[in-house]
């Protein structure tokens, strides 16, 4: 996809353990012996069948407070324990998910917190909350959703497994503010078949005020969700936030023809689907931004 890079020279840099150069230069002395041994030893390269590959992407700007950034975690590692989730997982076709989970905050700040992981039982699920556990939730400035839609279009290219449904599941708690335009992004993904959520986080906690937005469920509606069946729930109290995850979870992995969904359906509030003709300005937290700039430097 045009403007998208597949493999960052950060990426490659990072798994060498040495400059981008540096790591291409030892990549390619080594090629013939790479190319010998492929030759003498048939492998398959096919990448591994699972039914959705699943980008966890969770906002860590500066306008969610520490207390704020724990229940995000403890939210998430409860819902992939969840019974219901591991049924929706099981009753898959392949009867197993991948799944990443990626913190993120301004355009060039993204951290992967759990790398690709397959969950196929309940095992699988507590060894990924194992690592999503391991260590403190990072924080930064400034909220670029298109950065972690970006950001998240690139992991798909090297996870190793090939999803019958690839979905971004991204939440947040403001509009973009930095980063190229995150409908124009979403549009680029939706076009290379990723389906993309949206949970906004609409409980003004921490650092709130100068660039929250009302109606940020509509803006998500409008502006990030996209692709077929794309959905988002908002959440309006943090209360509310573990049961959103876990029922979000279930629909994104069982699908809107399932027993599931129809189940989820009749217990909740109905999820708000993708529009076909926004009516949000998608530009909405650049302008506040632009507009605010003299202000403190929180999202």
């Amino acid at each position: 996809m045009a403007g998208f890079s597949l493999f960052k020279p950060a990426i490659l840099a990072y798994r060498c353990g040495m400059s981008a150069f540096a790591c291409a230069r030892h990549l390619l002395s080594g090629s013939a012996a790479m190319a010998l041994t492929l030759w003498l030893t048939p492998v398959s390269l096919a990448d591994e069948p699972v039914d959705v590959e699943l980008v966890l992407a969770v906002d860590v700007s500066l306008s969610m407070s520490p207390d704020e950034l724990e229940i995000q975690r403890h939210g998430y590692a409860a819902a992939l324990t969840h019974d219901n989730v591991l049924q929706a997982i099981a009753d898959g076709a392949h009867g197993k998910i991948a799944v990443t989970y990626v913190e993120w905050a301004g355009t060039t700040w993204q951290r992967v917190i759990v790398p690709w992981t397959v969950i196929a039982s309940r095992a699988d699920a507590e060894r990924v909350v194992a690592q999503l556990s391991a260590q403190p939730p990072g924080s930064a400035r400034r909220t670029s959703i298109s950065g972690a839609l970006e950001f998240g279009y690139d992991l798909f290219a090297e996870s190793g497994y090939q999803g019958d449904k690839r979905v971004i599941d991204i939440s947040g708690d403001g509009p973009n503010n930095q980063g190229a335009p995150v409908n124009l992004t979403r549009d680029g993904l939706v076009k290379q078949g990723i389906v993309i959520n949206g949970l906004p986080l609409m409980t003004r906690g921490g650092f709130s005020g100068a660039y929250d937005v009302n109606n940020l469920d509509r803006y998500y509606s409008d502006c990030v969700i996209g692709g077929p069946g794309a959905f988002m729930i908002p959440v309006n109290d943090w209360t509310q936030f573990p049961e959103a995850i876990r029922r979000k979870l279930v629909l994104e992995l069982a699908g809107p023809a399932s027993p599931q969904w129809a189940a989820e359906e009749a217990a909740h509030p109905p999820v708000v689907l993708a529009q076909d003709t926004p009516a949000s300005d998608c530009l909405v937290g650049e302008k506040m931004w632009r507009n605010r700039s003299w202000m403190f430097d929180s999202r």
